[in-house]
This record gives C-alpha cells, sequence and structure tokens, in this order.
C-alpha cells in the first residue's frame, strides 16, 4: 500500500471513530439529559430543507431521523479526517481544535441556516454540551489517529 493511501486510511478511519463516538454520545445523552443537544432535529431539518428546494417529500420521521444520524456519521468523518494534515505529535493539539470549532459552528451556525437555534444552544448548557461533545469527538480522532500513526 502506497504511503499516500495508508495516510488516507488512517485519516478516514480516525474521523469515523471520532464521528461514531460524537454520534453514540448525542444520541445516548438525548435520552436522559432534558436540555442534551438535538443535532439529530438539525440533520432532520436540514434534509427537509434540501428536499422542499428540489420539490421532493421527505422519508416519515422514522426514516427521516436514520437518514440524520447516517448523514451525521458521513459529514463529521469528513470533517474529523482532516486530523490527517497534523504530524502525529500534534495529534491531540489539532483534535481540540478541530472539535472545538465545529462545537462553536454547532452552536452559531444553525440559526443563520435557517435550522434554528433550540436543538444546540436553547440553554447556556446546551450550548456548553455542544461544544463539549464536540471537543470529545475530535480528543477521540486525535487518539485514534495516534494509535493508528504507530503501526
Amino acid at each position: 500500500m502506497t504511503d499516500i493511501n495508508k495516510t488516507l486510511l488512517q485519516s478516514l478511519g480516525s474521523g469515523l471513530a471520532g464521528a461514531c463516538a460524537l454520534t453514540a454520545l448525542h444520541e445516548t445523552a438525548r435520552q436522559f439529559i432534558p436540555e442534551a443537544p438535538r443535532a439529530d432535529i438539525l440533520g432532520m431539518r436540514a434534509i427537509k430543507k434540501v428536499m422542499a428546494s428540489v420539490n421532493e417529500e421527505p422519508p416519515a420521521d422514522d426514516e427521516l431521523h436514520d437518514w440524520a444520524l447516517g448523514g451525521d456519521v458521513v459529514s463529521n468523518m469528513l470533517y474529523y479526517s482532516l486530523i490527517g494534515l497534523a504530524k502525529p505529535e500534534n495529534a491531540v493539539l489539532t483534535g481540540a481544535a478541530l472539535g472545538l470549532a465545529a462545537g462553536v459552528g454547532a452552536v452559531a451556525l444553525p440559526g443563520p441556516m435557517g435550522l434554528g437555534t433550540a436543538p444546540s444552544s436553547r440553554t447556556p448548557a446546551t450550548a456548553a454540551m455542544t461544544i463539549g461533545w464536540y471537543l470529545v469527538g475530535g480528543l477521540v480522532t486525535a487518539g485514534a489517529y495516534a494509535l493508528l500513526k504507530r503501526r
């Protein structure tokens, strides 16, 4: 396997680990914490908005929820895969920076995008959890990247 292919797989694998950790955290916490962020709702709203723009009917809420979770995992995997641009010794710092940037974006951008603000920032606790959980995703990505680079 060429070095570029190996690096690409390490980056994508690390991004997938971070994205899965983030989605698991979101989905578990929303079951138990009333103020938990609802990335799933943002995803569902985004899908509905895109489908409406092309005059298509979105699926029923159960299926739409599944689409949103899948979209979250894929988009977060690709985003967190940017860790591959870092040197392995900078993985933790890079993962933290990616996570913090994504968390701040998840709090600040849904309103201007027409998706509403409540799912990610309805209370200060919700906003803090949103940022913190994306940070966790970034740190899981960093840990996976450091581990994969050692091989």
